[in-house]
């Protein structure tokens, strides 16, 4: 359960305490409907009614409850938290490793890590906001309860959640532009996605090349849109796949399980606060060193 509380203005007198709640203090309408049930809406400390009138000085408390948890194998194994608090969690994820179950794999996820580490914490689930690939590495963000998920989800695609990737491809690679190129599934395959104008979605990814090698470039990447592989597909249509991308390209054994792509920093303003929260992380030595040797 998230407990929230916000102090009404001079200018919310009068004000009925269900559009204070869900205006200023940004409750959904699904939440806010279950708080009525569950007598989660309170004032001064008192439950009250949706249209309970407001003065100046009151203190609006909402108290939103989780739904029920699925049930996740915990497993002991490492997470990196970079940032955390009862909002929000960003993490730095290793490759290859997948990000969530699923039927063919139960188990062995980073989700299975995080039901291990907070398995303490009653009814947590897991809410990823931008999913990594396997063999991706690097930070991702999820929150930590209903009300900080759908809040964050708004800021996606926009300024305010930026994600920056570095991937290393194959050959030499210079300059820096924009690939606008829509993305759709691939007919009669399962996972790979394709180029194609007609039928494709909006897709657009904006590169800059940090250094150019005779074998390997190493390119940074932020994402406009949020398309399945949307880095792996548009560097593959440039003539630059990422180095050991098996689907894209071409496998490398230096990459056991993982290919060249790394997300490398993540900024987003934090659901509850407003603060701006920004993380970096390293390239993994495995993808320098290839740049290095090249």
């Amino acid at each position: 359960m998230r407990e929230l509380t916000a102090v009404a203005g001079e200018a919310d007198a009068g004000r009925k305490v269900k559009h204070f709640a869900r205006g200023s203090m940004g409750v959904s309408y699904s939440q806010f409907s279950a708080l009525k049930r569950q007598s989660g809406l309170l004032v001064n400390g008192a439950p009250v009614h949706a249209n309970h009138i407001l003065r100046p000085g009151d203190a609006v408390t909402v108290l939103l409850m989780d739904g029920p948890a699925r049930a996740v194998a915990p497993q002991n194994a490492p997470v990196d938290v970079v940032y955390e608090d009862e909002d929000l969690i960003i993490i730095d994820k290793p490759a290859p490793l997948a990000t969530q179950r699923s039927p063919k794999q139960p188990e062995n996820t980073l989700e299975n890590r995080l039901a291990w580490r907070y398995r303490d914490a009653p009814g947590f689930v897991f809410r990823p906001l931008n999913r990594l690939d396997n063999g991706t590495s690097g930070l991702m963000a999820a929150a930590m309860n209903a009300h900080a998920c759908q809040r964050l989800q708004r800021q996606l695609h926009t300024d305010q959640f930026v994600r920056e990737y570095l991937a290393v491809v194959e050959g030499a690679m210079a300059g820096e532009g924009t690939i606008d190129a829509p993305i759709a599934k691939e007919e009669a395959a399962t996972v790979r996605r394709v180029i194609d104008p007609a039928n494709g979605k909006p897709a657009v990814t904006h590169y800059r090349v940090e250094r150019t090698g005779a074998e390997y470039s190493l390119v940074r990447l932020r994402l406009e849109t949020g398309r399945t592989h949307q880095i792996r597909v548009h560097l593959a249509h440039l003539g630059h796949p990422i180095a050991g991308d098996f689907l894209y390209g071409t496998e490398d054994a230096r990459l056991p399980g993982r290919f060249a792509l790394h997300a490398a920093r993540i900024r987003l303003v934090h659901p509850i606060t407003g603060a701006v929260i920004e993380r970096e992380s390293p390239l993994p030595e495995a993808l320098v060193k290839l740049i290095e040797d090249s």
